[in-house]
């Protein structure tokens, strides 16, 4: 049987929270049970206790028709689901990109938009990616050509900082990305704002050794591994509530994913938002049972460290 996640709602304003992705190999055992059912599929599991997940797969090719039916499939048990998706790195993170690649992208997300299960689409840009004139006009450019949908835009140098983006952004109906990361340098600091109908929240972590190291004994992934604590996340919970006032939905996205401690946060947030006890998959709370506070039922099997 499905379980219904908690909704993370605040007033007539819609909060949802999820984490970034879904197919990661150190979830096995962790978020994921070590053995699984047939037909198991991971975003099938994770809509049984969340509204939303960032498909993160999209930035690295874009997804074909069929993978978003299947995906559209595996969620329907929950009718609240939206799924928010990052722009292929093509359009962000490179150059070149022309109308086939533009049609790529459109084959997929399509699909989920015509089913209205696309809330927004991000536009994830690189620390590199400062304020200049020729890249404002790229991000003009990308706001035109993907207009069909729910835009929202992820800037990581301040010098992005200034009222002209945020007054261009609120007359394109551009969403803000608001993020947690580690701020060195320039690097933008915590932010509540709200440009357009669809506001975004993303939480990256807060690993100062490696978020810019090039260390290729440090593992990509350790950029993500980072475990807020309640103390951290409840600053968070007041900038969500305040950005979600003044939308009609507010994405909420965990991305500190090494071994599932992005959904651990993810259901503290629903936690700290609703004031209500959350489902937590099993795996999880025997692996951090720090959840065990908030979780809505006892374990289904003994715990090492009973609270």
């Amino acid at each position: 049987m499905a379980r219904t996640p908690a909704r993370d709602t605040h007033g007539t304003h819609r909060i949802l929270t999820g984490p970034a992705g879904w197919s990661y190999t150190d979830w096995k055992g962790i978020v994921y049970p070590s053995k699984r059912g047939r037909g198991f599929h991971e975003a099938a599991y994770l809509a049984q206790f969340f509204d939303t997940i960032e498909i993160n797969t999209s930035f690295y090719q874009p997804p074909k028709a069929d993978m978003c039916r299947l995906w559209l499939e595996h969620v329907a048990a929950n009718p609240q689901f939206l799924f928010t998706a990052k722009l292929w790195q093509k359009f962000t993170h490179e150059t070149g990109a022309g109308a086939s690649d533009v049609a790529a992208v459109r084959e997929g997300f399509d699909v989920l938009a015509e089913a209205g299960r696309l809330g927004a689409v991000l536009m994830q840009f690189p620390f590199s990616f400062h304020n200049t004139p020729e890249n404002f006009a790229r991000l003009e450019s990308l706001a035109k050509e993907f207009s069909a949908y729910p835009l929202v835009a992820e800037v990581r140098h301040s010098s992005w900082m200034e009222k002209s983006f945020f007054e261009w952004l609120r007359e394109s109906g551009v969403g803000f990305c608001n993020i947690d990361q580690p701020v060195i340098g320039k690097s933008v600091k915590p932010t509540e704002r709200t440009t357009s109908r669809v506001a975004y929240v993303r939480l990256h972590g807060r690993r100062y050794d490696t978020w810019f190291t090039d260390d290729p004994a440090s593992p990509p992934s350790e950029r993500y591994n980072y475990l807020y604590s309640e103390e951290e996340l409840e600053p968070w919970v007041e900038r969500i509530r305040h950005t979600s006032e003044r939308a009609e939905k507010t994405f909420v996205i965990t991305n500190n994913h090494f071994e599932g401690k992005g959904i651990v946060n993810a259901l503290e947030l629903i936690h700290l938002l609703t004031g209500g006890k959350v489902d937590v998959p099993e795996p999880l709370r025997h692996h951090y049972p720090r959840l065990e506070k908030i979780a809505d039922a006892p374990s289904k099997e003994p715990t090492l460290f009973p609270v």
